[in-house]
Protein backbone atom coordinates (compact mmCIF):
# COMPACT_ATOMS: atom_id res chain seq x y z
CA UNK A 1 0.00 0.00 0.00
CA UNK A 2 1.60 3.41 -0.74
CA UNK A 3 1.36 6.01 2.03
CA UNK A 4 3.17 8.96 -0.47
CA UNK A 5 0.71 9.73 -3.22
CA UNK A 6 2.72 10.04 -6.31
CA UNK A 7 -0.69 10.96 -8.50
CA UNK A 8 -2.88 13.14 -6.78
CA UNK A 9 -2.21 16.76 -7.36
CA UNK A 10 0.10 16.28 -10.25
CA UNK A 11 0.29 15.84 -14.22
CA UNK A 12 -0.49 12.28 -14.76
CA UNK A 13 -0.51 10.13 -17.80
CA UNK A 14 -2.62 6.94 -17.54
CA UNK A 15 -0.51 3.66 -17.54
CA UNK A 16 0.15 2.02 -20.79
CA UNK A 17 -1.84 -1.22 -19.13
CA UNK A 18 -3.65 -1.92 -16.15
CA UNK A 19 -0.62 -4.26 -14.89
CA UNK A 20 1.58 -1.01 -15.25
CA UNK A 21 -1.40 1.31 -12.95
CA UNK A 22 -0.77 2.09 -9.81
CA UNK A 23 -3.71 1.71 -7.50
CA UNK A 24 -3.09 4.03 -4.61
CA UNK A 25 -4.67 4.14 -1.07
CA UNK A 26 -5.21 6.95 1.71
CA UNK A 27 -5.87 5.75 5.08
CA UNK A 28 -9.21 5.63 6.61
CA UNK A 29 -9.88 6.22 10.14
CA UNK A 30 -13.62 6.82 10.03
CA UNK A 31 -14.92 3.62 10.87
CA UNK A 32 -18.78 3.19 11.53
CA UNK A 33 -20.93 0.71 13.28
CA UNK A 34 -22.35 -0.54 10.91
CA UNK A 35 -19.59 -0.19 8.64
CA UNK A 36 -19.63 2.50 5.35
CA UNK A 37 -20.24 1.45 1.82
CA UNK A 38 -18.07 3.28 -0.73
CA UNK A 39 -19.52 3.41 -4.51
CA UNK A 40 -17.77 4.50 -7.72
CA UNK A 41 -19.19 4.89 -11.03
CA UNK A 42 -17.87 4.26 -13.92
CA UNK A 43 -20.27 4.97 -16.88
CA UNK A 44 -18.07 5.20 -19.71
CA UNK A 45 -15.51 2.68 -18.97
CA UNK A 46 -13.50 0.90 -21.97
CA UNK A 47 -11.66 -2.01 -23.60
CA UNK A 48 -10.34 -4.02 -26.52
CA UNK A 49 -11.31 -6.93 -27.36
CA UNK A 50 -8.45 -9.07 -27.30
CA UNK A 51 -9.48 -11.17 -30.83
CA UNK A 52 -10.97 -8.03 -33.05
CA UNK A 53 -9.14 -5.18 -31.19
CA UNK A 54 -12.79 -3.70 -31.39
CA UNK A 55 -13.56 -1.41 -28.48
CA UNK A 56 -15.69 -3.12 -25.62
CA UNK A 57 -17.79 -0.42 -23.26
CA UNK A 58 -19.14 -0.90 -20.39
CA UNK A 59 -20.87 0.65 -17.47
CA UNK A 60 -18.72 -0.31 -13.86
CA UNK A 61 -20.02 -0.35 -10.49
CA UNK A 62 -18.26 -0.98 -7.47
CA UNK A 63 -19.19 -0.65 -4.08
CA UNK A 64 -17.00 -1.61 -0.95
CA UNK A 65 -16.66 -1.58 2.63
CA UNK A 66 -13.37 -0.23 3.65
CA UNK A 67 -10.89 -1.19 6.72
CA UNK A 68 -7.94 0.88 7.14
CA UNK A 69 -7.68 2.06 3.57
CA UNK A 70 -9.25 3.66 0.72
CA UNK A 71 -8.56 3.64 -2.74
CA UNK A 72 -7.38 7.18 -4.00
CA UNK A 73 -9.92 8.16 -6.55
CA UNK A 74 -7.43 9.85 -8.85
CA UNK A 75 -5.21 6.91 -9.18
CA UNK A 76 -8.58 4.54 -9.80
CA UNK A 77 -9.46 6.88 -12.64
CA UNK A 78 -6.09 6.10 -13.73
CA UNK A 79 -6.08 2.74 -13.60
CA UNK A 80 -9.56 2.32 -15.09
CA UNK A 81 -8.82 4.44 -17.81
CA UNK A 82 -5.00 2.33 -18.84
CA UNK A 83 -8.09 -0.66 -20.00
CA UNK A 84 -8.39 1.70 -22.98
CA UNK A 85 -5.84 -0.33 -25.12
CA UNK A 86 -5.77 -3.26 -23.18
CA UNK A 87 -7.37 -6.28 -24.98
CA UNK A 88 -9.61 -8.79 -22.53
CA UNK A 89 -12.64 -10.48 -22.12
CA UNK A 90 -15.53 -8.50 -20.27
CA UNK A 91 -14.94 -11.44 -17.92
CA UNK A 92 -11.62 -11.01 -16.95
CA UNK A 93 -11.44 -6.70 -17.29
CA UNK A 94 -14.46 -7.07 -14.37
CA UNK A 95 -12.86 -9.48 -12.25
CA UNK A 96 -9.27 -8.02 -12.60
CA UNK A 97 -10.39 -4.88 -11.59
CA UNK A 98 -12.14 -6.26 -8.53
CA UNK A 99 -9.01 -7.68 -7.14
CA UNK A 100 -6.48 -5.11 -7.68
CA UNK A 101 -8.80 -3.37 -5.46
CA UNK A 102 -9.09 -5.84 -3.05
CA UNK A 103 -4.93 -6.24 -3.15
CA UNK A 104 -4.47 -2.08 -2.51
CA UNK A 105 -6.94 -1.84 -0.13
CA UNK A 106 -8.24 -4.71 1.82
CA UNK A 107 -11.68 -3.81 2.69
CA UNK A 108 -13.98 -5.96 4.51
CA UNK A 109 -15.70 -6.65 1.76
CA UNK A 110 -16.03 -5.66 -2.03
CA UNK A 111 -18.31 -6.44 -4.93
CA UNK A 112 -18.63 -5.49 -8.98
CA UNK A 113 -20.90 -5.12 -11.52
CA UNK A 114 -19.81 -4.49 -15.26
CA UNK A 115 -22.60 -3.95 -17.34
CA UNK A 116 -21.48 -4.50 -20.94
CA UNK A 117 -22.65 -3.31 -23.92
CA UNK A 118 -23.69 -5.78 -26.60
CA UNK A 119 -20.54 -7.59 -28.59
CA UNK A 120 -22.17 -9.91 -30.87
CA UNK A 121 -25.38 -8.74 -30.40
CA UNK A 122 -25.64 -10.10 -26.85
CA UNK A 123 -24.58 -7.97 -23.76
CA UNK A 124 -22.98 -9.58 -20.94
CA UNK A 125 -23.27 -8.30 -17.23
CA UNK A 126 -20.26 -9.84 -15.02
CA UNK A 127 -20.67 -9.45 -11.31
CA UNK A 128 -17.69 -10.91 -8.56
CA UNK A 129 -17.69 -10.03 -4.71
CA UNK A 130 -15.13 -11.10 -2.14
CA UNK A 131 -17.97 -12.76 0.00
CA UNK A 132 -21.05 -11.96 2.11
CA UNK A 133 -21.51 -8.37 2.90
CA UNK A 134 -21.12 -7.17 6.35
CA UNK A 135 -24.01 -7.42 8.63
CA UNK A 136 -25.93 -3.96 8.74
CA UNK A 137 -24.83 -2.31 6.04
CA UNK A 138 -26.94 0.14 3.73
CA UNK A 139 -25.98 -1.62 0.29
CA UNK A 140 -28.24 -0.54 -2.83
CA UNK A 141 -29.48 -1.86 -5.98
CA UNK A 142 -26.33 -1.05 -8.42
CA UNK A 143 -28.74 1.31 -10.24
CA UNK A 144 -27.53 0.04 -13.80
CA UNK A 145 -30.38 -1.88 -15.72
CA UNK A 146 -30.15 -4.85 -17.64
CA UNK A 147 -29.64 -3.93 -21.39
CA UNK A 148 -32.65 -3.56 -22.93
CA UNK A 149 -31.58 -2.19 -26.39
CA UNK A 150 -34.14 0.80 -28.15
CA UNK A 151 -37.22 -1.22 -26.78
Amino acid sequence: MTTELTQLGRDTRPAASPEEAVLETVPFARRTDPAAVVRFTCPEFTSLCPVTGQPDFAHIVIDYVPDARLVESKSLKLFLTSFRNHGAFHEDCTVMIGQRIVEATQPLWLRIGGYWYPRGGIPIDVFWQTGAPPAGIFLPDQGAPSYRGRG
